[in-house]
C-alpha cells in the first residue's frame, strides 16, 4: 500500500471539495483531493447521451449567487441566459390546459389572493428568521416539529392554493412530499434563495447556465489543480483520527494529514469508518439528514417546435406527473431541448415500470403541456442520482421533522481534525453550487486557522 503526506486531505472532488482545494493551494498549504468516481463534479455532471449535451445534474445559476458567478468569470468560462420568451403552460389539478404570460398561475381570483398572502408570510418569515441559523429563531421548535404541508393548511383552506405553494419548495426544491419535511426546513429553503418570492420566479431562481455545462467548473479546477492532486477512483473507506495526524484509506494508498475536509453529502458520511467513531452528537443526528428523490426529464427535438407556438417551454402543474417543464436548449445549437422533473411519490412509481412504459407515461406528461410534438423525441434520459453509488439521491439532504431546530446547529461544527462541508450544510446557497462554492472557501479559512494554531 502506497503512502503519502499533505498537510490537508478532502475526501470529494465536487464543487466544494475542489473549491477549498484551491484556497489552501493558493495559501500554500499541501492538498491531496481523494474522488470515489471516475469524474470530478459530484452532483453537476455535464454528460453527452445519443450524441447531444445533457446537464445530468445541477445547471442553473440565479443572479445572487454571486459565489459561483464570481468563480465562473476566474475560470474564464461563460454564461448564457435560459430561454424563456413567450408565454406559459398550467395544468390545473383536473388537467385543464391554460396557457398564460408567465406570472402569477391563472388560478381564480380567490386563490390567487391566498397564494399572494402565503406568499407574502413565508417571505416574512424568511426574512426574519435567515438562513445562518434559523434553530435560534424563537420559534423555531414550533415550526420545526409540524410538516410544510400541515403549517401551510393552518395558513389556508384553499386547497389549490396550498398545492401550488407547496410544490415549489417540495417537488421544486427538497424532492419529498410536503408532509415529509417540517415548516422550518421550508423557511430556509425560502431564505438561502433571498426569499420566497425567489423560489417562485423561475426567471429569477433558473436565470443563467454555464456554456459548456456546470460541470466544467469542476473540470477546470480540478485541471488548475493537477493529476498529482485530484485523484480519481479513490473511495474512503477509513479516516483514522486517534494519533496526531489523520490518515485517510483507500484500498491501496494512505493518505497523512494534518486536517481532513469530508466534502460529501451528509447521506453518505456513515460510508466512511472513522477511527474512532464520531462522537454520539453525529452518529445521531447524521442519520436524520436524508436525500429526496427526483427524475430530471431530458428530451431532445429536431427544433424547439414550442417557440412556434409562442411558447417559452414553461409548464407548471402541481400533483402531475411532470410538475415543472421548461426549455433546456444548449447555448448555440438548432435543436431544442426540454427539461422536466418527477419527484418523489411520483418518481418511484416511475422506476417501477418497464423502460418503454416510463417512456411513454412520461412523454404523455409532457405533451400535455406543449402538445403532440412532445411525444417524439430524438434523444431521451432521465437522470437517476438515486441509483448512483456515491450520491444515492437528489438534489441534497434535508432534516426530518424536528431535526433542523434540535441539530442544524452543530452541522457546520468541526470533529477535532475533522471538518464536514457540502451544499446540503449550507445556509445562504444551500442545496446549490452558489452554496458548495460559499462553504468550501469558509471551511478552507477555517482549516488555514487551524494549521496555524
Amino acid at each position: 500500500m502506497s503512502e503519502e503526506t499533505a498537510d490537508v486531505i478532502i475526501v470529494g472532488a465536487g464543487p466544494t471539495g475542489l473549491t477549498a482545494a484551491r484556497a489552501l493551494t493558493a495559501a500554500g498549504r499541501s492538498v491531496i483531493v481523494l474522488e470515489a468516481r471516475d469524474r470530478v463534479g459530484g452532483r453537476t455532471w455535464t454528460d453527452t447521451i445519443d450524441g447531444q449535451m445533457f446537464e445530468i445534474g445541477g445547471q442553473w445559476i440565479s443572479p445572487d449567487q454571486t459565489a459561483i458567478l464570481d468563480l465562473v468569470d476566474e475560470l474564464g468560462l461563460t454564461t448564457y441566459q435560459r430561454y424563456r420568451d413567450g408565454d406559459s403552460v398550467y395544468l390545473a389539478p383536473d388537467g385543464t390546459r391554460t396557457v398564460y404570460d408567465g406570472g402569477m398561475f391563472p388560478v381564480p381570483a380567490a386563490t390567487q389572493a391566498e397564494m399572494e398572502r402565503l406568499i407574502g408570510l413565508l417571505d416574512d418569515l424568511a426574512e426574519r428568521i435567515g438562513a445562518d441559523a434559523p434553530w435560534d429563531a424563537p420559534e423555531a421548535a414550533e415550526l420545526d416539529a409540524v410538516s410544510f404541508q400541515h403549517w401551510l393548511e393552518e395558513q389556508s383552506d384553499d386547497a389549490l392554493a396550498v398545492a401550488n405553494i407547496g410544490m415549489f419548495v417540495a417537488g421544486g426544491m427538497l424532492t419529498k412530499p410536503t408532509t415529509a419535511f417540517s415548516a422550518l426546513q421550508a423557511i430556509l429553503m425560502a431564505a438561502s434563495a433571498g426569499s420566497f418570492s425567489h423560489l417562485v420566479d423561475d426567471h429569477f431562481i433558473l436565470d443563467r447556465r454555464v456554456v459548456g455545462g456546470m460541470q466544467s467548473v469542476s473540470k477546470r479546477l480540478a485541471a488548475d489543480l493537477g493529476a498529482d492532486i485530484v485523484r480519481l477512483n479513490s473511495p474512503v473507506r477509513t479516516i483514522d483520527w486517534s494519533g496526531e495526524d489523520v490518515v485517510v484509506s483507500t484500498d491501496d494508498a494512505s493518505f497523512t494529514g494534518t486536517e481532513v475536509i469530508v466534502a460529501v453529502p451528509p447521506n453518505l458520511y456513515s460510508r466512511i469508518t472513522y477511527v474512532p467513531h464520531l462522537p454520539r452528537l453525529q452518529q445521531v443526528f447524521h442519520q436524520h439528514q436524508s436525500m429526496g428523490l427526483v427524475i430530471k426529464v431530458h428530451a431532445t427535438y429536431p427544433r424547439p417546435f414550442w417557440r412556434e407556438q409562442g411558447l417559452s417551454g414553461t409548464g407548471f402543474g402541481a400533483g402531475h406527473l411532470v410538475q415543472e417543464v421548461y426549455d433546456n436548449t444548449n447555448h448555440g445549437e438548432e435543436q431544442g431541448t426540454l427539461v422536466g422533473f418527477i419527484s418523489d411519490v411520483n418518481a418511484d412509481r416511475m422506476w417501477a415500470l418497464d423502460e418503454e412504459d416510463r417512456k411513454t407515461e412520461i412523454l404523455e406528461a409532457i405533451a400535455a403541456f406543449l402538445g403532440p410534438e412532445a411525444l417524439t423525441p430524438t434523444v431521451f434520459h432521465l437522470s437517476d442520482f438515486g441509483a448512483e453509488e456515491w450520491t444515492r439521491g437528489a438534489y441534497a439532504t434535508s432534516y426530518d421533522l424536528g431535526g433542523l431546530s434540535r441539530w442544524g446547529r452543530y452541522q457546520n461544527d468541526p470533529v477535532g481534525p475533522l471538518h464536514f462541508a457540502s451544499s446540503d450544510i449550507a445556509g445562504r446557497g444551500y442545496q446549490h453550487v452558489d452554496g458548495a462554492v460559499r462553504i468550501g472557501r469558509d471551511t478552507a479559512e477555517t482549516v488555514l486557522r487551524a494549521l496555524a494554531d
